[in-house]
């Protein structure tokens, strides 16, 4: 009798295959790109597994079966400058730490426009 895969490892797996399958569109993040956001808007994608999915590996106050592998999603605006220092980290985190296995969320379009808005305004209130 053989296994099958968790759920939640095949679909991570398959988000991956897609993601390096069609590429990125933006190297670096658009200097006229948009940062405001709704922040409930931003809470809802953060914390859905089929979207944003950040409590897979981060810690966010309130959400439920958080991760261990990022750091804790707290003081965000003690941690970075600004607003866009944030977003280019979410943007494209291999910026920063080449190796890190948070995956580009701006840069590889796995949010649309509007909803990496929400996530970075909603993250920046934490």
């Amino acid at each position: 009798m053989t296994s099958s895969p968790h759920p939640r490892l095949v679909l991570t797996a398959l988000s991956l295959v897609l993601t390096l399958a069609t590429g990125p569109t933006y190297a670096e993040m658009p200097s006229d790109l948009a940062l405001e956001g709704d922040i409930e808007a931003g809470r809802i994608v953060a914390t859905t597994r089929a979207k944003g999915n950040c409590v897979a590996c981060h810690v966010i106050a309130g959400a439920e079966s958080p991760g261990a592998i990022g750091p804790i999603l707290i003081a965000m605006q003690t941690r970075y400058p600004s607003k866009r220092a944030l977003a280019e980290q979410i943007w494209d985190p291999t910026t920063q730490t080449p190796g890190v296995v948070m995956p580009p969320f701006g840069k590889h379009e796995i949010l649309t426009e509007q909803e990496f808005a929400d996530v970075v305004e909603f993250i920046w209130s934490l």
